[in-house]
């Protein structure tokens, strides 16, 4: 099993490694670390007659010596050259040639009140990735290991597919699982926002019950926030440095594809934690679903 990391030598490329090295660590998991270059790049020679390298061969060899640095000796970590039109082309090439579980990335560095932005390479591979998409948080340090997971919960398309992960996830590690239900009272103002909290927690709670019948390892818990928004809810909650939190993408997704709807989008800018978006998958007749291994 391998996740499939996507370096550039900057503040990105190192939250990145530190978030695979978090995900994978005690797990067994390796890591290939991906340094993407532009197809059909130029060669020159060293001197006239000397060996023919590519150009930025040294930015390679940088590259390899900063990204292995970052990785602890107890993570199997391997270090790619790919070549490809463009960095998420190249990742989600890599992952599937390697049958990866996961993409590995850093958020865009713009971001001044957030931690999190929405890059353009993030922004591709939240629209084209078959496999789920991790997003670490600008300035992400922490190497693991996790100390738990929390999935949000809705009856919205991808909502099912992203608690199948986490309790499989948080099953296999045997980690503390919280289900969370968010609750923006402000799109209840016609409405009773009491009444609308209540069906929250009859919802979670049938979650909680469902997912506790599946968790062979660690415990689960549910929360429902609530905020005048998304972004106050989710700032209500308490969060773990060692936290992953896990959310399926939207309904306009493609087959086995990824795509953030307008909720997921609100609670990845409002996250202080890292973030995996789990692809919706379309079913197509009777059979057991195959559970993404995060």
């Amino acid at each position: 099993m391998r996740y499939v990391v996507g370096y550039q030598p900057d503040e990105r490329g190192a939250d990145a490694v530190a978030l695979g090295v978090a995900i994978a660590r005690a797990q067994g998991v390796g890591l290939d670390i991906v340094f993407v270059v532009p197809e059909n790049a130029p060669f020159v020679s060293v001197q006239p007659r000397g060996r023919r390298i590519r150009a930025g061969e040294q930015e390679i060899t940088d590259a390899r010596r900063k990204a292995l640095k970052l990785v602890p000796s107890d993570v199997d970590a391997d270090f790619r050259v790919v070549d490809a039109d463009s960095f998420s082309e190249g990742l989600i090439k890599t992952a599937q040639e390697d049958e990866a579980a996961l993409i590995v990335i850093g958020a865009a560095s713009s971001g001044v009140f957030k931690r999190f932005t929405i890059g353009s390479v993030a922004n591709a591979l939240l629209h084209a990735s078959p496999v789920p998409v991790a997003l670490a948080p600008r300035g992400y340090q922490n190497q693991g290991p996790l100390t738990r997971l929390t999935a949000f919960i809705g009856d919205r398309p991808g909502a099912q597919a992203a608690r199948d992960v986490a309790v499989a996830a948080a099953s296999r590690r045997g980690l503390p699982l919280r289900l969370v239900s968010l609750v923006a009272l402000d799109t209840h103002e016609h409405s009773d926002s009491g009444e609308a909290i209540h069906q929250a927690h009859v919802h979670a709670n049938s979650v909680l019950a469902e997912a506790a019948s599946k968790l062979l390892e660690g415990t689960a818990t549910v929360t429902v926030a609530h905020g005048r928004s998304i972004e106050q809810a989710i700032d209500s909650l308490d969060w773990e440095d060692g936290e992953l939190v896990i959310i399926g993408s939207g309904r306009l997704a493609q087959h086995n594809r990824l795509f953030l709807g307008s909720t997921a989008l609100k609670v990845l800018r409002a996250l202080p934690v890292p973030m995996v978006v789990v692809p919706r998958p379309h079913d197509h007749g009777a059979g057991e679903r195959r559970v993404p291994h995060v």
